[in-house]
């Protein structure tokens, strides 16, 4: 269902029905393919495309071919370098914090403005009762 590729530094997943019903949910809490490979995804993995596939046809097998620079045959070792991606906060630019300030704030006034409507209704509505 899945082996090493030849040159050893990616694997394939053949019949991939037959290995998300018997693998995955041996090792994870689900059989969805899909999951797995966003899995694969956020770990660095990456889906290989074979040039004579032009990434646009389907290989006429069900095999599909992952790969990672530190999942390499032999090399346990290095298998600790492969980690999940984590989004730093350092990342984030200036210019999305200050609109997103800008958006609270612009926020914080419609409420305002929606307390003062419903503050003025409610003394309208004891008047007239």
């Amino acid at each position: 269902l899945f082996f090493f590729g030849q040159s050893g530094n990616s694997f394939h997943v053949f019949d991939q029905g037959q290995f998300a019903k018997e693998v995955l949910p041996k090792y994870f809490k689900h059989n969805n393919m899909a999951s797995f490979v966003r899995q694969l995804n956020m770990y660095g993995f990456r889906k290989v495309v074979h040039i004579e596939q032009g990434g646009l046809v389907k290989p006429e097998k069900d095999d599909t071919e992952f790969q990672h620079p530190y999942f390499i045959r032999g090399q346990e070792r290095l298998l600790e370098n492969i980690k999940r991606k984590v989004t730093s906060v350092s990342s984030i630019k200036n210019e999305d914090i200050k609109v997103r300030q800008d958006n609270v704030t612009k926020l914080l006034t419609d409420i305002q403005v929606m307390k003062g409507k419903q503050e003025s209704m409610d003394s309208k509505l004891i008047a007239m009762k």
